[in-house]
């Protein structure tokens, strides 16, 4: 077998702490990894060691196969384009066999990890001003921003997940820089919303410029408001569930990699506030309403008596409270199914005031 190693391509930071921060991380990661493997890390740019040097020393512990993996949340330029010229430029010169995996990405356990620290924000608040519901809490999520809308739209996805995972009123997404809405026109956004409780979650690894940043917009904005709780989330640092993404992403690189729409798949893993549908048997629900169409009663609101101009989806939950969630559907067929051989799994926030229960109101 070649021997084996592994190097961690951080982007650096004039910030010592964040590069602290960064080291922490790269000394935990082994503990996560084959006890044969070594492991170094390097800094693309502002700090030492560069990326070179850790390579060096793999080379020169006699590491014939290094497995290379972007320190980064998301793919934009610096792991798109900076990081493999620095690897393949070294791996011509040395002829040595240098793989490069995937950034840490959308993933559940990145998801479980921004979680548990939007979790410790949310009980902190709890503890100092009282109870709320978290479907009368706002959470805004802060990414990096970049020119990159894949890495921009991907900020959205994780802030979705949370939302959705954890049962949010409603969620804003704002960046520290490059793109747009940056925190402060988000948070005066916010401010407008009615919410009492703001809790702001930096989607980032590392402390530096940027969370100061945050946080001190966070604390400008909050100023104008008293009368609104804006409450500071840690960011994601050296969570367990990092650096279990960051072992997969190496280790994956020599195994097996989900296919690509598989990764965030709820009958698959265990996605936040999903958990009971991993391996859920997965079946067509509609073949009982093939060909109905514009026939099928509710298909048109000339038939319904609780809606005047527009279906409101008000008939859902009348069904349903008839029938104290047994799932019958509401299709109005003559014939009855037996329905006990599928089983919706019951979505989690069915009650959530701004969801289908907000059509009670149109009535």
């Amino acid at each position: 077998m070649p021997k084996t190693g592994v190097m961690i391509c951080g982007h650096g930071s004039r910030s010592q702490a964040a590069v602290d921060e960064f080291s922490v991380l790269a000394e935990k990661l082994p503990a996560y990894l084959p006890a044969d493997w070594l492991t170094e890390y390097g800094y693309l740019e502002f700090a030492n060691p560069v990326i070179r040097d850790g390579l060096d020393k793999l080379r020169d512990a006699g590491c014939d196969r290094i497995l290379a993996v972007p320190g980064m949340l998301f793919a934009a330029m610096h792991a798109k384009n900076d990081i493999p010229t620095v690897l393949n430029t070294y791996a011509a010169k040395h002829g040595i066999d240098v793989h490069y995996g995937r950034e840490l990405g959308v993933d559940p356990k990145m998801i479980s990890a921004a979680a548990g620290r939007v979790q410790d924000a949310v009980d902190r608040a709890n503890a100092e001003h009282g109870e709320l519901a978290l479907s009368e809490t706002c959470l805004v999520v802060i990414g990096r921003g970049a020119s990159d809308p894949d890495a921009n739209g991907n900020v959205s996805k994780i802030a979705r997940m949370l939302q959705e995972g954890m049962g949010f009123g409603w969620c804003e997404v704002g960046y520290s820089g490059v793109t747009f809405p940056l925190v402060e026109p988000c948070l005066q956004h916010v401010t407008r919303l009615g919410y009492k409780r703001v809790i702001v979650f930096p989607y980032f690894l590392f402390t530096g410029i940027l969370i100061d940043r945050i946080y001190g917009f966070t604390d400008q904005v909050a100023a104008e408001y008293p009368d609104i709780q804006f409450v500071k989330a840690g960011y994601l640092n050296d969570h367990p569930d990092v650096l279990r993404t960051f072992a997969e992403r190496i280790t994956e690189q020599v195994g097996e990699v989900p296919p690509p729409n598989c990764a965030m798949c709820k009958y698959r893993t265990q996605v936040l506030g999903f958990e009971a549908e991993v391996g859920a048997i997965q079946e067509s629900h509609h073949h009982h309403v093939e060909g109905q169409g514009a026939s099928a009663p509710g298909s048109n609101v000339e038939d319904c008596e609780l809606c005047s101009t527009f279906c409101t989806g008000v008939c859902r939950l009348e069904a349903n409270d008839a029938h104290h969630h047994h799932h019958h559907h509401d299709h109005g067929h003559g014939h009855d199914h037996d329905h006990h051989h599928h089983h919706h799994a019951p979505y989690p926030h069915a009650n959530h005031p701004h969801g289908p229960e907000s059509a009670r109101k149109a009535k």
